[in-house]
């Protein structure tokens, strides 16, 4: 289990941030992830949404197809970390990979009210008849999902409020970045844009 929230927001704030702007100015969504070696909170890889590309590329296929271009690397022996809680077939991608376990920043009641990007919840329900409340198993046989946020709450409060603090700054970049993508989308032959 991550320990070093401190770290864990520098990176998006240091590389996933960055890079998710330079996908935005491509047409694609606010979606990225990460993945940090468990033993020294090394960057492995991160990856970026790049549906202009093929519509299956979300964020997390995304990082995990880099993750898998290097050789010989075990997914147990890695964190996966996404900037909001995965969709359902990300879902099962990170399952089919073999991570035990993912991350997440936003979840999926922020992408579908702050950033105006409802299908998650909307899939979820129509296409597997999950009600609001009741989106999937959060720990289970193949991985142990946990809310950043909810990790952050758990912190003495000391150090809660420095980690906040950056909270904050993530926050105000994901929302300046899904306006520009908002203002955009209908440029872009993405199916659910």
């Amino acid at each position: 289990m991550i320990k070093d929230f401190d770290k864990l927001l520098d990176f998006f704030i240091k590389y996933l941030i960055p890079e998710t702007s330079i996908s935005i100015k491509k047409g694609n969504k606010i979606f990225g992830a990460f993945i940090l070696n468990k033993d020294d909170l090394k960057l492995e890889v991160l990856g970026v949404n790049n549906e202009k590309e093929n519509p299956l590329f979300h964020g997390e296929i995304s990082t995990i197809i880099n993750f898998f271009k290097k050789k010989n690397l075990d997914p147990k022996n890695y964190y996966f970390i996404s900037s909001h809680e995965p969709c359902s077939m990300c879902l099962s991608a990170i399952t089919w990979s073999g991570f035990d376990n993912f991350y997440y920043f936003f979840p999926y009641e922020d992408t579908s009210s702050s950033f105006n990007i409802p299908h998650d919840l909307n899939i979820l329900k129509e296409v597997f008849n999950m009600s609001m409340g009741n989106y999937y198993t959060k720990n289970n046989q193949y991985w142990n999902s946990f809310s950043i946020l909810n990790e952050i709450n758990k912190v003495s409060k000391i150090k809660r409020e420095k980690l906040l603090e950056k909270v904050s700054i993530i926050k105000n970049h994901y929302l300046e970045l899904s306006e520009k993508y908002q203002h955009n989308k209908n440029k872009n032959n993405i199916p659910l844009n």
